[in-house]
């Protein structure tokens, strides 16, 4: 009876894991707590966003990156939360821009991560769908890829003036060519390690992770973007988030 040669190993699958740069104060949210942890439906934004990054099945990884003196208070809000268990979750102390923030993340990822998702902890309510979308485009050969909506407004270029005094228009971009960027951001791993490492850290930093890759030249790509994936900044944005929340549990029955 001949023997059967052992089947060859499987190659293990790539990892992807999400980045949420959580260091920030959100000033525009008013004094108080930082923005990331107000509560939104009596859960910190926060939470919700680390629940839309594990809600996505290939997320096997989130870091929080947290405000420098903040790390141990982020970790005891994660430890006193129902999160996916299928999902690992680590905390680590952040820089003084989201630049470095970002940095610090991407530092602490496993060998075993080849794609990276960048994501707005101010952006609480993105659903699952968007999440897959973005990583399917990466796991297609894409270096990077931003969900992004069409523009409902007509936009203005103009020339910055002082408060109160008329700005003049500079010029009108034709609407259909514009999007608006959202997150989370997908990216190639080395590709989104090499932008942040000839990227150098100027003023405040970078702010959107695809405009450090498109500075390498390296192709980026849209995907559709969803309305409930918008940016909580301002008090009305709370409102809304709040909204768009209570329509969810009144769908879902929780």
């Amino acid at each position: 009876m001949s023997s059967m040669s052992p089947t060859p190993a499987e190659p293990s699958p790539s990892r992807t894991a999400a980045v949420i740069p959580a260091a920030g104060r959100g000033v525009r949210l008013g004094p108080g707590t930082p923005k990331a942890l107000r509560a939104l439906g009596g859960t910190p934004m926060l939470i919700h966003a680390v629940r839309a990054m594990a809600a996505s099945r290939a997320v096997t990884l989130v870091v929080l990156v947290a405000p420098p003196d903040g790390a141990a208070e982020v970790k005891n809000l994660i430890d006193g939360h129902a999160l996916p268990e299928r999902t690992d979750y680590v905390v680590v102390p952040g820089g003084a821009t989201r630049q470095e923030s970002v940095r610090l993340g991407l530092d602490a990822l496993p060998d075993d991560v080849s794609v990276v998702l960048v994501h707005d902890a101010a952006r609480p309510l993105v659903p699952v769908d968007t999440v897959d979308a973005v990583i399917e485009a990466v796991r297609d050969g894409a270096p990077a890829v931003v969900p992004a909506l069409p523009l409902a407004d007509t936009v203005k270029e103009v020339e910055p003036a002082e408060p109160g005094v008329p700005e003049p228009v500079l010029s009108t971009p034709v609407r259909a060519r514009l999007r608006a960027v959202q997150t989370p951001q997908g990216f190639d791993r080395g590709t989104l390690v090499r932008a942040h490492e000839s990227v150098a850290v100027d003023g405040e930093g970078a702010t959107d992770d695809a405009g450090m890759v498109e500075r390498l030249g390296a192709p980026v790509v849209v995907v559709p973007g969803h309305e409930e994936a918008f940016k909580v900044t301002r008090p009305l944005d709370l409102v809304l988030a709040e909204a768009v929340l209570a329509r969810r549990r009144a769908n879902d029955g929780f």
